[in-house]
């Protein structure tokens, strides 16, 4: 069983970059495929990333990509979101989520960190 922690978060302005960090333990890191969730207020969990065990398949939602990133190091066992170019919509609960299979982009994900609250303002 895995232990998943996230950190990272803060209060940040609009435009600006903040890096999640996700540490894993418990478990051999490299035998999870992992992913990013959101959760903003009053609205459901959704999907931001997913990176498969060793990297080499990644998955990213429509409504962020091409300003946040995924990655892994399965050395430090740390997930990472880099997130770029930051709205005020993106302010939400930040979940690291680990999978034993292969990645998904739905929310059938094993185990769950605690969450890390990210706010973007104007």
């Amino acid at each position: 069983q895995v232990q998943l922690v996230e950190s990272g978060g803060g209060l940040v302005q609009a435009g600006d970059s903040l890096r999640l960090s996700c540490a894993a333990s418990g478990s051999t890191f490299s035998r999870y495929a992992m992913g990013w969730f959101r959760q903003a207020p009053g609205k459901e969990r959704t999907f931001v990333a997913a990176i498969s065990k060793y990297g080499g398949d990644i998955r990213i939602a429509a409504s962020v990509k091409g300003r946040f990133t995924i990655s892994r190091d399965n050395v430090k066992n740390i997930l990472y979101l880099q997130m770029n170019s930051l709205k005020l919509e993106d302010t939400a609960v930040y979940y690291c989520a680990a999978r034993r299979s292969v990645l998904v982009t739905t929310d059938s994900y094993e185990y769950w960190g605690q969450g890390t609250q990210v706010t973007v303002s104007s």
